[in-house]
Parts: C-alpha cells; structure tokens; sequence
C-alpha cells in the first residue's frame, strides 16, 4: 500500500514540475476551477431539494487542485444525479478547508484525503470511501455500502 501511494504522489509530484515548466499548470488550474464551478452551480439547487428528501446522502470532501477530484468530476459529476445510487444518496460537497455542515456527524474523523466520499444515513455517517481511482470502483464500492446499510434501489443489472 505504502508502494502505491509513495508512486502516485511521485508521479503527482513530476507532473506538476513538468507542467509548471511549460506553463501549462495556470491553464489546467483555471479549467479545472470553472468546471467544478460550473458543475457545483447546476446541481445545487437540485441536490438541496433531493437531500431534504433522501434518507442518505453522499458527502464528498474535495479541495481545489485534486486532480482525482477533477477526475470524478469529469467521469461521474454529470451522471452522478441521474444514476439509482444518485437519486437514492444525493451528493452533498464539501471543502476539506471549510467547517462541515452543523447538521451531520462524521464517526470516522475527518477526512485526511480528497475526494473522500462519506456516505450519511439520516445525517450520520455510516460508510466512507476514500479517493477515486476509477469509476468501477466508485460504483462497486457505494453500491457495497448502501445496500450494507439497507438502501433499496433498482440497478440495471438487478
């Protein structure tokens, strides 16, 4: 585990040095920037409404520059609403920089990586997955903790 992770913020680490040289680091900043504004602006107001019904919730803790936030926000963000598990767990973000909301309780400290998804039941958290690798995983790993936690929902496989 040690290995991978000592890797991936090498690789991190040497791609950030290489676009900085070339100055292409302000731009991909800046895109990434927009479109996390972009996305967070056109789900608000739809996420507030589905989270005040929705027995779950799925808290995503991101900051600005995650490059694997940026990744599930390419990947997932636009589909995320419109899938079972999003209709059944509407997502909730939050800066890992900023205070949480008031109205949830985090069981398994605060998050030390980003993105972190904790998945809430009525405002408490029941289940976590910390980063983002692929959307396979994403979507093995929070069907695994919904129906865990006794979410019933209708997946085009089932």
């Amino acid at each position: 585990m040690f290995r991978i992770v000592w890797h991936t913020i090498s690789m991190a680490a040497a791609l950030a040095v290489t676009l900085g040289a070339t100055g292409l680091v302000a731009h991909a900043d800046t895109a990434s920037q927009t479109a996390d504004t972009t996305v967070a602006a056109t789900s608000e107001a739809e996420t507030s409404e589905a989270i005040a019904d929705s027995e779950f919730r799925l808290l995503m803790v991101e900051q600005v520059g995650c490059i694997y936030c940026r990744m599930w926000n390419n990947d997932l963000a636009p589909i995320y609403p419109k899938t079972p598990e999003g209709k059944t767990a509407p997502l909730q973000r939050v800066d890992l920089h900023k205070p949480f909301p008031e109205d949830i309780t985090i069981t398994g400290g605060k998050p030390l990586f980003t993105p972190t998804f904790i998945l809430l039941q009525d405002g408490v958290e029941v289940a976590r997955i910390e980063g983002y690798a692929s959307e396979d995983f994403f979507w093995g790993l929070l069907d695994q903790a919904l129906k865990k936690n006794g979410a019933t929902y209708q997946t085009p496989s089932n």
